[in-house]
Order: structure tokens, then C-alpha cells, then sequence
């Protein structure tokens, strides 16, 4: 979250007199159970309260709250917003603009800390959430990478409910605000990309549905959602789709995200980038978007308004804010010095641009002035905090949500999440080799378990996390099932010499079965922190194969990552019979990974990423766009066939839709009406077909059934094919699953040309369901349009 968060980095003291000061004034300890009255036990505003217009807090200040129109709960909130911004000078409106909001006293508005986290699982990194005695830990789920890998739809929703309820159960206890700046749904588009464990993976549709399902599942408040005046509909918690756009680098060989000008082209812009925030705010009804530090084609995120204001506030509708990443609009001026801009200057061309919410306190120092000379629009100010509180009003923080006034510690680390951590690692965790049906182990007495990450803890919840409510390392999890010898066979992950590799070794010999836990942390990957090599670190590659030469039993490599490695060595060594890929699996990693390699649970998992060799690094730049699909394993086989299908559809033409040109290849056969522009057409049709699943392997299990679509030969230019749906199904032994798929056509068989027109076309689609050639079934559907 940028160059801001050095100023993190203090003793925990300084932090908690920090958030004591910012986020909430609290006293007494939360009371245990339902009964409890969060208000009367302590809150996160001043005085202990839980929201802002109640009448004793009001009384407390020396104020009589029925003089405020804005606690009228009767009224609009679009009309309470603009009583509370109308009550304020220009300097106390400056003072609300960042992310620490200093608040109104004179008026009875308190101070608010906009900056919490919850990308997988509530998390202190920020200013808001801290844990004490009272809160002294949250679930940590899985990294995003990992449970994205699950491709399940139903469980990424469950797993955003899951953390808001805790969220907001730490709200009412003071420990955290409303406003969470998750997820990141940055598409990963180079495997060196140090931020590739915080997003869902490299296929833009796969990305946006991740977002789609895991905002919904924390802001959805079950039974109001309001679907004809959006902009009233409550929040449980109000969630930020981050980083937009086209940001995929942090720091790479001299190229830092606060000076990369990412050069792209429109039509990467519409297909790849832009769409997951797309989705997220038109599907996930997202209400907060994140501009990035970098420029795009030349122009800083956050100042480009044909990206803020005429498209996320226009042309998607949002209904929300849109808040700068940390620090960004001081980088404008300071370190991009974009147009020579004073300081002023940058913060008007970031108002301007339609951003309203400053991650920091450039806005607070520098927008009176741009105001005051007449750079920026007091009425374009006033526009910006309106779509902050009405926000805040939606979340509850002026009136609060009496479904959520019950939630408490109860709430947080319960039984039924930790167990959804433990089952959200499962589904993610991907079988990459099973020689000789190697996995699951059977009729081993005593396992030897080494690596650096085999007595993982805090490697396995990555990082935007919080505290844990306690873990489960590999050696925790084999050790209650049975004889386990430990070896770490490294120092640490850098694993910089070989003086503990012996060990290993004499471990290996003695037992029926080895498992080596290897992988990378945040010493190697993370924000700010890109990959220069796609290699195991340091000794680790020699720590697995002298270990497995010398090991007397079958050899499982366990790889905990966010990003691939190149173990293609593994892959070819015949004395690894098993490799699993597991991310970094969150508190309950040790015990998923040994439900799934003694067979309590068979892995489903497919890689969300494109793990390539180690020589790609010498091939391309970071600012490269290759994409390329990737198979996966399982314990268990399945086949397709197509139960059922529709393969054409008929699209009458109007007398105002008008067929579009468009660029084919030398010789390929072009239709009279090439295609429509997606914009021109109603988009009603649906591509619909059933898909029998059967398992005819030897263990029940899931399949994650994949949906392709192809455009017509000979189009240039246009992706060779892309994901459109996916579905996962379980299927018992010998059993077959019908998956029935209904999918738009234009979402599904649109393209977007070299100009970046979206457009439908016309001529023979092709609709592939399955990656793998020797399974996957295919037909073609036909799209014609008629006069």
C-alpha cells in the first residue's frame, strides 16, 4: 500500500497510541455471549458508542441532535449528506478528505479511519484493526492465489461472509472500522510478480467472478438487498476493488510502480485489465475502487479522469468512492513530477479526475490551496465527501445495522470458520504428479517430514493478514496421526548453505515415507518485492534431490507459493513420485495438506497461474503479455460428453444496427455482416448445453469443469481462445454429474478489436469445455445475423 507504510513499522506501542487516537476511544473490555451490549461495553467512536446519531453522545458534546438534519433517519441519505457537508468550512471539508477524517465536533461528526483490510481474513496491516486482549486474533484464510485455485464460486462468497461477520464483530468492539480495502484483483500477467499471492490469477474472467462472488459475500446483507435505489443499499462491510489499472509490477530490476508508465493498448486495456473492475462494480456492486500509483499511456491513475470519473462513476455507475492508493497523488508531484505539477496542482487534478478519498494527508495540506486559487471546484469537493458519507451511512456508521448490533468475540475464530479455513485449503491445494497412484499414502508407519517449510506457521498466512486464531503447521498436523521425524534440511526459505541437508537425508533413509515442504515466502515474493529468477531459493533444489536419491520410501514435494517455480527437476526426478501445490494455505494449512496426502480429502485444485521454466526470465521483460493454459492432475479421472446443446442463434438486425468491418487473416472467408458492436444489441441470447461428468477413476472426488470459447477462424489480432465459465462439480466413483451452463453471447463470443470497440461476430464460434485435448469436448455454435 505503498511508500506510506514505512511509517508503519513501529513498536506495536506507537501503533495502538495511534489507533487510539485516530480510530475509536476505548475503556472497557468487550462482554462475552450474545447478551452483550456493544454499545455499553466499548465502541469505536469517542465515548464508547457504535454509531453516530444517538442522542446521548449528541447530549454528551453539549448538542441537541434533533437540530442536525443529517441524523434524521426519515431522510434520504443523498439528503443527510448534503445537510452534514453544507454544515462545514472549506478547511474543515480539506480535513475529511484523507484517510484519517479528523471529523466535526462543533457538529457532532466524530473522527473516522477509512483504512482496514480483509483480503483473507480481517487484517492489522493499516491503521484501523488491531488485536488486543479482547480481539486477540481473526481467521486467516488462505492466500487469494489458493483459493481462487478451488474454482468455486459458492466458496469464495461464503468465505467474504465469513470475514465481514468477524469484521464487524470487531467494529462493535472497537477493533476495527467498516471500510475494508479488499480484494486485489490485479490480472497477473508475468510469473515474477511479487504480489501474485493476493490475487486470483492470470485469466481475466476467472479474476473478475473472484471478485464478484467474494464482495458480494462481504457487503451482501442478507434480505435488503435493494436492487431499484442501489446507492441506499445497506453494507455489512464496504469493500475496494484494487489496484486499477494495469499495475502488475512493484519492483523490478530498477522499475518501481511509482514511476512505470505502462504502455498498453486499448484493447489490452478492455479485455485483460479492465475487466475484473468492470465486473466488480457492475456484478459485485463494489462500492469503492482503488486508483493505482502507476501512469497509464502517460497519465497517473488517479488523475486520468477518463478513467475515474467518465468511466467507474459513468459508464459502470458506481455506487461508492473511489480512495487513491497510499500516497499516490503525492507521488504525482514528487516522485512522477507529472506536467511539473505543484502540489496543488496535483491534488486538484486528482478531484478533478473524480478520486475522493486520499489514502494520506497530501490532500489535507495541499486542497485548500488548490481551492483557494482556483484549481479546483468547491462544488466538485463538497460532490466527493457526499459520496463518502452516504457510503458511511450504508455501513451503518451513522444510524447502525440492528442485525449486526449482537456480534462479538463469539463471532470471531468460531469453530464453523476455522473449519472453513481448513476446507478452503483443501478444495485449493493442486495435484501437479502422482506416479504409480502414489497419493495417498497408505500403510505408512512413520513419515519423515523436511524442508523449511515443514514446520510452517506465519509463512502460511502471507501477507495482508492478521493475527491467526492459531496454527496448524505440517508437523503439527503429521505428528497427531502418527510417527513423524523432523528435519528442516534449511535454515530458513533463502536456505543459503548446506549444513542442515544431512540431517534431512539420514531422516529420509529411516522412513517408510518422505514428505519435503519447500516453496518461497515473503523474503522472496511480496509487495514491492518482484522475483528475478523463477527458481527454488538457494540450497533447496540440491536439499530435494539428495533427499529423495537417498530416501527408502515414496517421495512427496509439497511447494507452498504464491507465484510458480521452475521444478520441472521434480517433475522428471522418478524418485519424487508425488508433487502438491499449495500455496500458502492459511492457519489450517498443516492440516489440509494432510487430509489430502493421507486421503481424507482428494484434490480438486487447478492452477490459476501459468508456472513456467526458469529460462522465461531470460526471454521477456515483466511488461510482457503472455498468457499461455495450464492442466492439472487428480487422484481420480473423469470423462465429458455433451448431454445436450444449442449451436446457433439468430440475432435480427435493426435499421440503426449497422454490421462493423473488421481485420481478417490473407484468404479467410468473410461474412456479409462481419459483426455488431456489443453496445448496438440487445445481448439476450444465451448459449445453453448440459455437460455429463462421469468419474472413472478409483476415489470420489471434484472436478472443476473449465468453458472455453474460440472466435471464427481467420479474425487477426483476437485471443485464440479464452475462459467463460466454469463450474465445480463433485462426482462419486462410477458415478456421472450433469453440469448445465447458460451463458450470455455477447460476454461469451464477443471480442474487443485493435480500437477497442467491443464487438460480436459473426461466422462459426467454437465452445470447448475441458483443457485437457484427450477429455475435453467441443461444438461449434453459430452466430448469424439476419436483416
Amino acid at each position: 500500500m505503498g511508500k506510506l507504510l514505512r511509517s508503519l513499522f513501529f513498536s506495536l506501542s506507537i501503533v495502538w497510541i495511534a489507533f487510539f487516537a485516530v480510530c475509536s476511544a476505548i475503556k472497557s473490555p468487550l462482554k462475552d455471549g450474545p447478551a452483550a451490549a456493544p454499545m455499553a461495553a466499548r465502541g469505536p467512536i469517542d465515548g464508547n458508542y457504535t454509531y453516530v446519531c444517538d442522542e446521548s453522545r449528541f447530549a454528551a458534546l453539549g448538542l441537541d441532535m434533533k437540530d442536525f438534519h443529517y441524523c434524521d433517519s426519515s431522510a434520504p441519505y443523498a439528503v443527510r449528506a448534503k445537510d452534514l457537508v453544507d454544515r462545514m468550512t472549506l478547511s474543515e471539508k480539506v480535513m475529511q478528505t484523507g484517510d484519517q477524517a479528523s471529523g466535526v465536533e462543533r457538529i457532532g461528526l466524530p473522527k473516522y479511519n477509512w483504512w482496514s483490510e480483509a483480503l483473507h481474513g480481517v487484517s492489522n496491516f493499516g491503521r484501523c484493526v488491531f488485536f488486543d486482549e479482547v480481539v486477540p486474533g481473526a481467521t486467516s484464510f488462505p492466500t487469494v492465489i489458493l483459493s481462487a485455485a478451488s474454482f468455486n464460486q459458492s466458496l469464495w462468497k461464503t468465505l467474504g461472509q465469513a470475514v465481514s461477520t468477524e469484521a464487524r464483530a470487531m467494529y462493535n468492539s472497537g477493533n476495527a472500522g467498516l471500510t475494508f480495502w479488499s480484494p486485489n484483483i490485479n490480472v497477473v500477467r508475468d510469473p515474477r510478480w511479487g504480489r501474485i499471492l493476493e490475487t486470483p490469477g492470470e485469466d481475466p474472467h476467472l479474476v473478475g467472478l473472484y471478485a464478484v462472488n467474494y464482495v458480494r459475500g462481504l457487503q451482501d446483507v442478507v434480505g435488503a438487498e435493494n436492487t431499484t435505489d442501489l446507492n441506499s443499499r445497506p453494507l455489512k462491510v464496504s469493500s475496494c476493488c484494487k489496484h486499477y489499472a494495469a499495475y502488475d509490477l512493484d519492483n523490478w530490476k530498477g522499475t518501481d510502480r511509482v514511476h512505470l508508465d505502462a504502455r498498453v493498448s486499448v484493447q489490452d486495456m478492455a479485455e485483460t485489465f479492465v475487466l475484473p473492475f468492470e465486473m466488480c462494480v457492475k456484478e459485485g456492486d463494489v462500492s469503492s475502487v482503488m486508483c493505482s500509483y502507476n501512469k497509464i499511456n502517460g497519465i497517473p491513475s488517479c488523475a486520468d479522469s477518463r478513467l475515474l470519473k467518465q468511466t467507474i462513476r459513468g459508464e459502470w455507475d458506481l455506487h461508492g468512492y473511489i480512495v487513491s492508493d497510499c500516497d499516490s497523488v503525492e507521488v504525482m508531484a514528487v516522485d512522477q513530477k507529472w506536467l511539473d505539477s505543484s502540489f496543488s496542482d496535483s491534488a486538484a487534478q486528482a478531484l478533478n479526475a473524480g478520486m475522493n478519498l486520499d489514502c494520506g494527508t497530501f490532500n489535507n495540506r495541499s486542497l485548500t490551496e488548490a481551492v483557494n486559487l482556483g484549481k479546483a471546484n468547491q462544488a466538485d469537493l463538497d460532490h466527493s465527501l457526499r459520496y463518502l458519507y452516504v457510503l458511511l451511512m450504508r455501513v451503518g456508521f451513522f444510524d447502525g445495522i440492528p442485525a449486526f448490533a449482537s456480534l462479538g468475540k463469539d463471532d470471531i475464530c468460531s469453530a464453523e470458520h476455522i473449519e472453513l479455513a481448513r476446507e478452503a485449503a483443501r478444495q485449493g491445494i493442486v495435484l501437479l504428479k502422482n506416479d504409480n497412484a502414489t497419493l495417498p499414502l497408505k500403510s505408512v508407519k512413520n513419515i519423515a517430514l523436511v524442508g523449511p517449510h515443514a514446520n510452517a506457521t506465519d509463512a502460511m498466512i502471507g501477507n495482508y493478514a492478521g493475527i491467526p486464531c492459531y496454527y496448524v503447521s505440517p508437523l503439527d498436523a503429521f505428528s497427531s496421526m502418527g510417527e513423524v521425524r523432523y528435519e528442516k534440511g534449511c535454515a530458513d526459505v533463502q536456505c543459503l548453505n548446506e549444513t542442515y541437508i544431512f540431517n534431512a537425508m539420514e531422516a529420509a533413509k529411516r522412513a517408510d515415507a518422505t514428505i519435503i515442504f519447500a516453496g518461497t515466502d515473503l523474503s522472496i515474493e511480496a509487495e514491492a518485492l518482484d522475483r528475478v529468477d523463477l527458481l527454488l531459493p538457494g540450497y533447496q533444489t540440491q536439499l530435494i534431490n539428495q533427499v529423495a536419491d537417498l530416501s527408502t520410501g515414496p517421495v512427496v514435494l509439497v511447494i507452498m507459493s504464491g507465484g510458480g517455480v521452475d521444478i520441472s527437476f521434480a517433475r522428471d526426478n522418478p524418485k519424487i513420485a508425488a508433487i502438491l501445490w499449495a500455496g500458502y494455505p492459511g492457519e489450517q494449512g498443516g492440516n489440509a495438506i494432510a487430509d489430502v496426502i493421507l486421503g481424507k480429502y482428494n484434490p480438486g485444485g487447478r492452477l490459476p497461474i501459468t508456472w513456467y521454466e526458469a529460462d522465461y526470465v531470460d526471454m521477456l521483460p515483466m511488461t510482457s503479455m503472455a498468457l499461455r493454459p495450464v492442466d492439472s492432475l487428480g487422484y481420480t479421472n473423469f470423462s465429458y460428453s455433451l448431454s445436450t446443446s444449442q449451436r446457433w442463434t439468430n440475432i435480427n438486425l435493426r435499421k440503426l444496427q449497422r454490421c462493423r468491418s473488421m481485420v481478417y487473416i490473407n484468404d479467410t472467408f468473410v461474412p456479409d455482416c462481419p459483426a455488431v458492436l456489443v453496445d448496438d444489441l440487445s445481448c439476450k441470447e444465451s448459449i445453453e448445453f448440459e455437460v455429463a461428468v462421469k468419474n472413472v477413476g478409483r476415489m470420489d472426488g471434484s472436478e472443476v469443469v473449465v468453458v472455453y470459447s474460440s472466435p471464427p477462424l481467420g479474425i487477426a489480432g483476437t485471443h485464440i481462445k479464452k475462459v467463460v465459465g466454469f463450474e465445480r462439480v463433485f462426482v462419486k466413483v462410477g458415478g456421472t454429474e450433469k453440469v448445465k451452463f447458460s451463458m450470455n453471447v455477447c460476454k461469451s463470443l464477443g471480442i474487443v478489436d485493435s480500437t477497442g470497440y467491443a464487438l460480436l461476430p459473426s461466422g462459426s464460434h467454437t465452445i470447448k469445455v475441458g483443457g485437457d485435448n484427450t477429455t475435453s469436448v467441443a461444438f461449434p455454435f453459430h452466430v448469424n445475423y439476419v436483416n
